[in-house]
């Protein structure tokens, strides 16, 4: 007797289902590849990552349950306190010191193209709905189809651009607290994920860097037809992002305060 399939939220590039205590969604040509990174997570003693038991009978990927829910928009009041940006800076330093060493894989498969340098495994996503809480308590790190090598900071730039939150005061997403406490938010991010050489005028350098990519890959994925790609540019995505990348722009020229 097969179990019932729940639809889980989230799974904006790919149907994602509970069955029992597992999860499953659709593999890929990376999916080994993000196994392989998943259980050297687990044995470097991050364990906020799902344990991958490998495919089931109909190719899709079986994942292990974590407790928690994804924090989707519009997010929670939970998602814009100190706490949780300092939680979400410091669990993404813990992400990126646990795969050091990875990077050497032979016939590795990466959906998302390498950056230089290739100082870690990036989860290049690493935002609030990839995310799970439990009572406003941090409790997994989800959806790393999208992993590949890279420099720390472009992780660090897009998780601020979340949380801090570093957008444009249209941003429908996300309440505009001020230049001002977007300045202490961002070096708060930056202290608390404790690397010295990435500090907050790099950091929106980089978002900008980050989000005209993201646009790219949009405008690239509904060209040839995806879905995924398709949606989220019907969504306004793409414009919201372009937006914000002028913002950026302009918040890195005239943020002098920046360092």
């Amino acid at each position: 007797m097969h179990e019932r399939e729940q639809i889980l939220a989230g799974g904006n590039m790919t149907a994602v289902v509970r069955v029992g205590d597992t999860v499953r969604r659709t593999a890929g040509p990376w999916t080994a590849t993000v196994h392989a990174f998943l259980r050297h997570l687990r044995a470097a003693g991050f364990d906020l990552v799902p344990e991958p038991l490998g495919l089931d009978e109909q190719g899709r990927e079986v994942l292990t349950l974590l407790p928690g829910a994804a924090a989707t928009y519009p997010l929670p009041a939970f998602a814009w306190t100190d706490a949780t940006l300092a939680a979400a800076a410091s669990t993404l330093r813990a992400f990126h010191d646990a795969g050091a060493g990875f990077l050497g894989t032979e016939g590795a498969v990466w959906r998302w193209p390498p950056a230089e340098p290739p100082e870690v495994v990036c989860h290049n996503d690493f935002a609030p709905y990839n995310l799970l809480f439990a009572d406003g308590r941090l409790t997994g790190v989800i959806d790393l189809d999208l992993v590949a090598p890279g420099p720390r900071i472009r992780d660090v730039a897009y998780a601020a651009y979340r949380f801090v939150p570093l957008t444009d005061p249209a941003n429908p997403d996300a309440p505009f607290p001020g230049t001002a406490e977007q300045a202490r938010r961002l070096a708060a991010f930056c202290d608390a994920y404790g690397d010295p050489r990435i500090r907050p005028a790099a950091v929106v350098r980089a978002a900008a860097g980050r989000l005209r990519e993201l646009v790219a890959f949009v405008e690239g994925g509904a060209a040839v037809g995806d879905p995924a790609q398709l949606a989220m540019r019907e969504r306004g995505d793409v414009a919201i992002y372009q937006r914000d990348v002028a913002y950026l722009d302009r918040y890195a020229r005239d943020a002098g305060s920046l360092r």
